[in-house]
């Protein structure tokens, strides 16, 4: 499964009824591909899973390869933390011609690592589809060890994991002694380019959806051998990746969004839109263009 350098975790976006809006859904596909997304990752954690029902992520993830056609690998949040829905759910987007499937670890059961394990790989033999896993402790209450995630990544089908443990041990562990085509992504923006220097594929990411072509710069000048250039981009880009993760996200991405002119609408409950005070520090830190960035 060859995903690229930069994978966008789509938002969900919704109309004013609070309903999935499909047409802006589309947009949205073609304004990420434009701006640098190599692949994208729908009804993941940005997508606000928790918050879709089945039928709205299988018209989301459907709507996402159509408007894609082709141009760029769909990946589909199918995790969760009961092992027989993400199951079923896996086994359902089979025919939607989606490219692979995110699992995301279990949260608030708190499995044991040979829990993690034997959910993972259950999911795994039910499909014939590559997997990403999604470790990310901080939302799921549990680290899916190194230890662990090299025992998966001996399975046929488990290809990939976006990392957002932030814990550049671990992370560098996984990349040394995983198989050579398995392939580590960075779940947090900020450490995109630290984990490249480690031997880290690429990353997952949330602020492409407003500096893909930047963060695609960035790792490319990395990747020429540029690493000063590179760095300096880093440090750029590093103050709006911080205020898109001043609230809960996907709240501040979707309200740059709207104001970059796409109508993704607001977050869904239990998440809350920004207030007048954030709005206006998002407004500080980036100006109408989207190209420039103030101190």
């Amino acid at each position: 499964m060859n995903i690229g350098r930069i994978v966008t975790a789509m938002v969900t976006p919704f109309n004013e009824q609070d309903q999935v809006n499909l047409e802006a859904t589309c947009q949205l596909v073609n304004e990420l591909i434009a701006n640098g997304s190599d692949a994208l990752v729908v009804g993941g954690t940005t997508g606000e899973s928790p918050t879709l029902t089945t039928d709205e992520k299988m018209a989301l993830f459907h709507t996402v390869v159509e408007a894609a056609g082709g141009r760029v690998p769909v990946i589909a949040g199918t995790g969760s933390n009961n092992t027989r829905a993400s199951i079923e759910l896996s086994k359902k987007v089979e025919d939607l011609g989606v490219d692979g499937i995110m699992l995301v670890t279990p949260y608030y059961n708190k499995p044991s690592q040979e829990g993690l394990f034997q959910h993972f790989k259950a999911i795994s033999e039910s499909t014939s589809l590559p997997i990403m896993l999604y470790n990310i402790p901080g939302r799921s209450g549990v680290n899916l060890d190194a230890e662990t995630t090299l025992r998966l990544a001996e399975l046929s089908n488990i290809v990939s994991i976006k990392e957002a443990s932030g814990n550049l041990d671990q992370i560098a562990e996984i990349i040394e002694h995983s198989p050579a085509d398995f392939s580590v992504y960075s779940g947090d923006d900020s450490l995109t380019l630290p984990l490249l220097s480690i031997g880290g594929t690429g990353v997952v990411s949330v602020a492409s959806h407003i500096i893909g072509n930047e963060m695609q710069e960035m790792v490319q000048l990395f990747l020429s051998g540029q690493v000063e250039r590179a760095a300096a981009i880093h440090r750029k880009l590093l103050p709006l990746m911080k205020t898109l993760f001043m609230t809960p996200n996907p709240t501040a991405v979707k309200a740059a969004l709207e104001l970059k002119g796409l109508p993704v609408g607001h977050v869904r409950l239990p998440l809350v839109p920004l207030t007048a005070e954030e709005q206006r520090q998002l407004e500080l830190a980036i100006n109408p263009q989207f190209n420039m960035f103030v101190s």
